[in-house]
């Protein structure tokens, strides 16, 4: 029997029941058995407090104490394509593959896949486990015995993305999902999960899009799953453009090979409270890992970054690189551990973490954490907070420029780095406009 702790209301374990009676035949299967495994383990954590030291500078209790209802398949708010309008979502250029989910749940009217190589598959993950549902069981390996959201997730998961692409296998073009939240009635909740397997000496492209057009408010609770095949090349863009109302909690477990490269770019720009975990696992000799990440808050926007890099074999490289532009009373938590275990010598690890705090009451928790259990290694950290130069704001205006688009193009520099490491020039183009986009609102607020 299922009991509620004091972290979280009853709703949670009514609620599965109720998942439980839209399964059908479905709740036989092994993924069901793993998601009573989950809830049952959700039941014992409960929802995070801030005397949890992972937790410590973000209070979920405003997503806690809202009963956040699940949209299930065949819901009249599960796809609604007459309330959705997925160009205004759309990046220049052709996306010729891209998935598509409205409210947690496949769109096939939106999504196209014209161009994928042979064997490779892209579909979505309810269709898989339909017809290979112990291949999604057997690849479900986050996780959540010790993080209550990726419980939740694994134990209310209906659809996401499956990707599988083989050995030696190239996608010339970067591979699109879209998770839109269109809303419903009342407060809801979306839990994608997604599964990324990428066989040997093969290369892809991933951009991972969360976008919100819902008037109420709602929770988006993500989880994807990276296998890096030995000598392939996967890199991963996630653009979190949330509704101002929404909650976002997203976790990004990866697994790479021997010789592997694995690039991430976390861009972190809408709703009211997001955390992001990435934890990354080096688990053999050769391997390249780099993170970079750019949350930008305006208002009363909550941004939360925690990055987790395992050297577990010697001679592995990784490199961070988180940057915050916070404005009005916006807060920033940003956390990297990078642990270095005892046979991972010849490490070469990297992590920096910058702020800019464009307003006196925006703030930031910084805390960069290295722990080295090998004597040969080169590992650094840093952690810089600051306002921008009021000289080279001077120089601007000084050439013409009026005071806040001086700041801007300031402030814009101080994002391009980051923007500009995204090597797909329609969504770096995009990423530019919502930035510059963000910037103008955040100025605005602040002249009201």
């Amino acid at each position: 029997m299922i009991q509620a702790t004091d972290r979280y209301n009853d709703w949670y374990p009514s609620d599965f029941l109720l998942f439980e009676r839209h399964l059908n035949g479905a709740s036989a299967s092994p993924v069901h058995a793993i998601r009573q495994a989950a809830i049952s383990r959700f039941a014992e954590l409960g929802f995070p407090t801030t005397h949890d030291e992972e937790w410590k500078y973000t209070n979920v209790a405003p997503i806690a104490r809202v009963h956040f209802k699940p949209i299930f398949a065949g819901d009249k708010h599960a796809v609604a394509p007459n309330d959705v309008d997925v160009r205004q979502f759309a990046f220049a250029g052709t996306h010729a593959n891209k998935l598509v989910f409205v409210n947690g749940h496949f769109s096939k009217e939106f999504s196209s896949l014209t161009s994928l190589p042979k064997g490779a598959i892209v579909e979505s993950i309810a269709s898989t486990m339909r017809n290979k549902g112990d291949w999604v069981s057997r690849n479900l390996t986050a996780h959540f015995h010790d993080n209550a959201f990726t419980a939740l997730n694994t134990a209310f998961f209906q659809d996401g993305a499956m990707i599988h692409i083989p050995d030696n296998t190239v996608l010339d073009e970067p591979l699109y999902v879209f998770f839109i939240s269109t809303g419903g009635e009342s407060s809801f909740v979306s839990h994608p999960r997604s599964i990324v397997l990428v066989g040997k000496s093969s290369r892809l492209s991933l951009v991972e899009s969360y976008l919100g057009q819902a008037n109420t408010t709602y929770f988006v609770n993500t989880v994807t799953e990276v296998v890096a095949g030995e000598q392939s090349f996967v890199e991963h863009t996630k653009i979190q453009n949330e509704h101002e109302n929404a909650f976002h909690v997203g976790s990004m477990h990866v697994q790479q090979r021997a010789n592997s490269n694995f690039t991430s770019h976390s861009i972190s720009l809408g709703a009211a409270l997001a955390r992001n975990n990435v934890a990354v696992s080096l688990d053999a000799e050769g391997i390249e890992c780099t993170l970079n990440g750019l949350a930008v808050a305006n208002g009363h926007q909550l941004m939360d970054n925690h990055t987790t890099i395992d050297h577990a074999k010697p001679h592995c490289n990784s490199h961070q690189l988180y940057k915050s532009i916070l404005n009005g009373n916006a807060k920033g938590v940003f956390n990297g551990k990078i642990f270095v275990r005892q046979d991972a010598q010849k490490t070469d690890a990297k992590q920096t973490n910058k702020t800019l705090l464009l307003s006196d009451e925006a703030t930031i928790d910084t805390k960069p954490q290295l722990e080295i259990f090998a004597d040969d290694v080169k590992c650094t950290h840093g952690a810089t907070v600051g306002q921008l130069d009021e000289e080279q704001v001077f120089y601007l205006r000084s050439r013409g420029i009026e005071t806040g688009a001086a700041r801007d193009i300031l402030t814009y520099a101080f994002a391009s780095d980051v923007i500009n490491r995204v090597t797909t020039e329609p969504v770096r183009d995009y990423l530019g406009q919502l930035l510059h986009d963000r910037l103008e609102e955040g100025r605005e607020r602040k002249e009201v």
